[in-house]
């Protein structure tokens, strides 16, 4: 696939660059208004959601979101809060949540209050050392929105949402990745690098396979019996085996594992 340079807030209007973008699958989209601490402006946010529309159409199997530094995302913009220009609801049209593709979000600098649920709406999270998280809605004398309450205590429970959103404390990164927000921490020099990693392995899998995974994940964070579990997999198990091709595809899997054995055998011989 192919990049295609500019902003696509358009001109003018820093957002979601995908510049850097489409890699071996993996489609690379980064806050670009680092003047402005990559706050989530409507602009940003219009931008991030158009970018991930123009991702999934371009046939890219996984998402990395990343930030230009030094700060991810400073949270939503105070002039629009002060003076609004659009509803609330209008300045969460980009998250992540309901791309069918998996995401990463790669985190090397401050998310401070709705910016920390960029993040969150992704499906992992890596974040650096010098990567911090502080909700810090109440500070600015504003509910948290966006579902933050529900996307941080699905991470780090209900204690780690209170005190987070309550009591205002705050994680680095490495404190980040040991209660669960983050799924690791690792060298800033490494970050993105790592992110594209595992977003290639996601990427280069059977994009409707992986798009049934991801939707029947999600549906069984609602569920509370094993039972409705195992009904709700074994549907989307038994479509999976009803596919075209699916044998044959097996078939090359037991062909090149057995020979792979085979000629470990005879290097022994």
């Amino acid at each position: 696939m192919h990049a295609h340079p500019g902003p696509l807030a358009g001109p003018g209007h820093p957002g979601a660059d995908r510049g850097a973008a489409h890699r071996d699958g993996v489609a690379l989209l980064t806050l670009t208004d680092p003047a402005h601490r990559n706050a989530l402006s409507y602009e940003m946010s219009t931008a991030i959601a158009a970018a991930v529309a123009s991702a999934t159409a371009a046939g890219a199997g996984a998402i990395v979101l990343a930030a230009d530094p030094p700060v991810f995302c400073a949270g939503g913009n105070l002039d629009d809060l002060i003076s609004p220009r659009v509803p609330l609801a209008a300045t969460y049209a980009g998250m992540f949540a309901h791309a069918p593709v998996p995401t990463i979000a790669a985190v090397g600098g401050a998310a401070v209050g709705a910016g920390v649920n960029l993040p969150l709406a992704c499906d992992v999270i890596l974040a650096s050392p010098s990567a911090s998280f502080d909700p810090r809605f109440l500070d600015v004398g504003i509910h948290p929105g966006g579902g933050h309450f529900w996307r941080l205590a699905g991470r780090v429970g209900a204690q780690g949402a209170a005190a987070l959103g309550l009591f205002g404390d705050r994680l680095t990164g490495e404190e980040a990745a040991g209660v669960g927000l983050a799924w690791r921490c690792v060298p800033d020099e490494e970050l993105l690098e790592r992110a594209f990693a595992l977003a290639r392995r996601a990427a280069g899998r059977q994009g409707d396979l992986v798009a049934r995974a991801k939707q029947t994940l999600r549906a069984s964070l609602a569920i509370t019996s094993e039972d409705d579990a195992v009904a709700l997999e074994l549907t989307a198990q038994q479509w999976s085996v009803d596919r075209p091709g699916f044998a044959d595809h097996v078939r090359e899997i037991r062909d090149r594992l057995r020979a792979k054995r085979e000629g470990r055998a005879g290097a022994t011989r």
